[in-house]
């Protein structure tokens, strides 16, 4: 068996990140009696916390600050007069609530829980991801799960990586494959730490970046045939 360890990113890999959050912007957005319109609010939204998130990943803005800084922005483009502060609080309690795994995501996890150690490693907000990764129906599967905010690394800097695998006592990273949907990273996080990679691509995407991940699948159950043979 070529493989020990299998690290896996949470959202969009084995969450469906997309509809916790609509779902919990939507709750937000009509606790405080706005006329909620999917088609133009969170598409607002989406823009604002896309770009920030991207600046995150390069540098430019720390968690702790986008935390608050999109739903100022978004208070500003709505002209809703609302405290960002108070919003993001809500809107986080009502994300930490919202946890949705893809239909392969537990069948996956119980099929590999015998034979394979499994980690989560994931750019999120503590009081977001405590809930929706760490008590989900996979949670206990893991051995750790790895949530950025709380250990002041985060993807793709191969710390985070490393951190897990000391979390474990782990140490041979030839046996070690990170599973994830971000190219940028899941993928690039993984290749500076030395480990294997596995690109999760439902859409089937170009990889148009300078990251090869080692395999590449559209399915999650795919990955067992990758760990077989």
């Amino acid at each position: 068996m070529k493989y020990e360890v299998i690290m896996f990113d949470a959202d969009d890999t084995l969450f469906d990140f997309k509809k916790a959050e609509k779902e919990a912007f939507k709750n937000t957005m009509v606790g405080y009696g706005i006329n909620y319109d999917e088609n133009y609010h969170y598409k607002i939204y989406d823009e604002i916390n896309t770009a920030l998130w991207r600046d995150f990943d390069n540098g430019l803005i720390t968690q702790e600050n986008l935390k608050y800084q999109r739903f100022k922005e978004l208070s500003h483009r709505l002209g809703a007069g609302f405290d960002e502060y108070e919003f993001a609080e809500i809107y986080m309690k009502n994300l930490s609530q919202g946890s949705f795994l893809y239909e392969d995501s537990i069948p996956l996890v119980e099929s590999l829980k015998n034979d394979y150690r499994m980690t989560i490693i994931t750019n999120g907000l503590t009081d977001v991801q405590h809930n929706r990764v760490r008590n989900s129906a996979i949670g206990k599967y893991m051995e750790e799960v790895i949530i950025s905010e709380e250990v002041g690394l985060s993807k793709p800097d191969f710390r985070i990586f490393d951190y897990a695998l000391k979390k474990i006592n782990y140490h041979d990273k030839s046996k070690v494959i990170m599973v994830g949907d971000s190219l940028t990273t899941d993928i690039q996080g993984g290749i500076n730490s030395g480990i294997d990679t596995c690109w999760y691509n439902p859409d089937k995407n170009v990889n148009k970046s300078k990251f090869k991940p080692t395999y590449e699948i559209s399915q999650l159950m795919m990955l067992k045939q990758i760990l077989e043979n």
